[in-house]
């Protein structure tokens, strides 16, 4: 299996294309083959999945609870094609997914554990925000010492 995707970069959209970090396209396993299923994301992000999570996900989703089943309808019709990493890494979207997410010029791209999530970096950093100021009054060092 392709993963642990972990970090964050940001990098321009060119052509509607974007280029996967370096650290992330190390992480792609042979059974990916360097191809990947682009489908909207959770929090208005765009979730790029290497092929062989993707197999994963949607088998494991198709075995779920009735919430787990509508999640993988889901996926599947806001699916574009399967593609190939081009030259150094770069993936296309399809401007109809930019578009909904509202990403123009710059991207956040982040890794989500099994997959990889484009943000619009306005968003993203609003979302991060809200989380940090909850993650500082639930959390203190003595919670950090295991």
């Amino acid at each position: 299996m392709s993963g642990q995707f972990l970090g964050i970069s940001e990098n321009s959209v060119h052509k509607q294309r974007v280029i996967i970090p370096a650290a992330f396209k190390k992480r792609f396993s042979e059974e990916a083959e360097k191809s990947v299923i682009v489908t909207l994301g959770p929090n208005d992000t765009i979730a790029i999945y290497p092929l062989d999570n993707w197999k994963d996900t949607l088998e494991r989703l198709k075995n779920g609870d009735e919430h787990a089943k509508q999640l993988r309808t889901q996926l599947i019709d806001f699916a574009m094609m399967e593609q190939e990493l081009e030259g150094p890494g770069r993936v296309r979207i399809h401007d109809m997914l930019l578009h909904e997410v509202g990403i123009t010029d710059s991207v956040i791209i982040k890794g989500e554990g099994h997959y990889i999530s484009l943000w619009n970096p306005d968003v993203y950093n609003q979302v991060r925000h809200s989380k940090l100021n909850k993650h500082r009054k639930q959390f203190s060092s003595e919670d950090y010492q295991l």
